[in-house]
């Protein structure tokens, strides 16, 4: 028996999960669970407890998805006091092979591992199997990354695009843009300042400020809590899912108004992203946020904004653009990758 262990690795959540690969399907689920990362001194004393749950010996190669940079095969998490190494989980695991990886980047080994089912077809365009892969996945962030067939396999590589500029392309986005830099005091905006689970709450002050509709006392309640926890690390609530949330059942103008300026928005960066890579091996929407909204992203407005580049329109309406709907898809990435060392 071959033994993998993969680790999907969060400021607070981290889900570990070992897996076989001397039988088919080739990667076997042997064992699963989730933590709480802040419970945890260090990742070491974790996984210790994963495998003494699992009854395992230790597994011959291990893979970790970690949310924030990897540099040398070294991590400092963005929001926990982790710092990894791979050389010394090595040595205190006991694992022969350990490799460390940016968690979009897990995201990109794991769309190799999807099935049919995980996945929503937003455009079925012309694929080939030979062009380059994209992914871009709104959530806490803005994640880009993309892949390229080499030989028979595809390697994954890491992106910063979504902290490449903002660009507005309407008045309104323009007075967006204009607000942004003003309430920040900053000299330019990020994409990832407005597609992004921050970046509904930024679209969502904007049109309140600038009275497009009327605020009701239920939203406001949550937006002044969340303001007053400016700084705390885990908020009591989380107002990009309550304005999505009241977007998507239709009960409150302004969140629907504000979910449909990010969805243009979102649905013209993935554009963006298309034009630099071409990327006839499809183009993944990754993230937390889509599946959450999927019939919204449905209704057109995201393919119309996404295609919507001139003269450019026909060659984004051959891209195959799918939505991501298995959210374990980073941790498939990180048994995936684990499999290649």
């Amino acid at each position: 028996m071959t033994l993998l262990l993969a680790g999907d690795i969060g400021g607070t959540k981290t889900i570990l999960r070992l897996v076989d690969t001397s039988e088919k399907p080739l990667l076997r689920t042997l064992h699963e669970d989730s933590y709480r990362s802040g419970d945890f001194i260090d990742l070491v004393p974790m996984v210790k407890q994963f495998l003494a749950s699992a009854n395992s010996a230790s597994p011959q190669k291990a893979c970790f998805g970690i949310a924030g940079p990897v540099v040398d095969d070294t991590a400092k998490l963005t929001n926990l006091a982790w710092y990894l190494d791979s050389r010394r989980l090595r040595e205190e695991l006991n694992i022969p092979q350990v490799t460390l990886i940016n968690d979009f980047a897990a995201v990109g080994y794991g769309i190799l591992g999807l099935e049919r089912q995980d996945l929503c077809t937003l455009q079925i365009g012309k694929p080939r199997n030979d062009a380059p892969i994209a992914i871009i996945g709104a959530g806490t962030g803005l994640g880009q990354g993309f892949l390229i067939k080499q030989g028979q396999h595809y390697y994954v590589y890491p992106s910063e695009g979504g902290h490449a500029d903002f660009a507005p392309r309407t008045e309104l986005e323009f007075q967006l843009l204009k607000y942004l830099l003003d309430k920040h005091d900053i000299q330019r905006v990020s994409v990832e300042r407005v597609v992004s689970g921050l970046g509904l709450v930024s679209i969502y002050q904007f049109l309140r400020d600038r009275k497009i509709a009327t605020e009701s006392p239920d939203i406001a309640k949550v937006i002044r809590i969340w303001e007053q926890e400016a700084g705390v690390q885990e908020k009591s609530v989380d107002p990009g899912a309550v304005i999505g949330k009241a977007a998507l059942n239709g009960s409150d103008r302004l969140c629907e108004q504000a979910m449909q300026l990010f969805i243009e928005a979102y649905g013209a960066e993935a554009g963006n992203l298309a034009l630099k890579l071409l990327p006839y091996g499809g183009l993944y929407i990754a993230g937390g946020i889509a599946p959450k909204i999927l019939p919204l992203i449905e209704r057109g407005n995201f393919m119309l904004y996404f295609t919507q580049k001139g003269r450019m329109r026909s060659i984004l309406e051959d891209i195959p653009v799918q939505v991501i709907l298995n959210q374990q898809v980073g941790l498939i990435g990180a048994a995936i990758c684990a499999a290649r060392l």
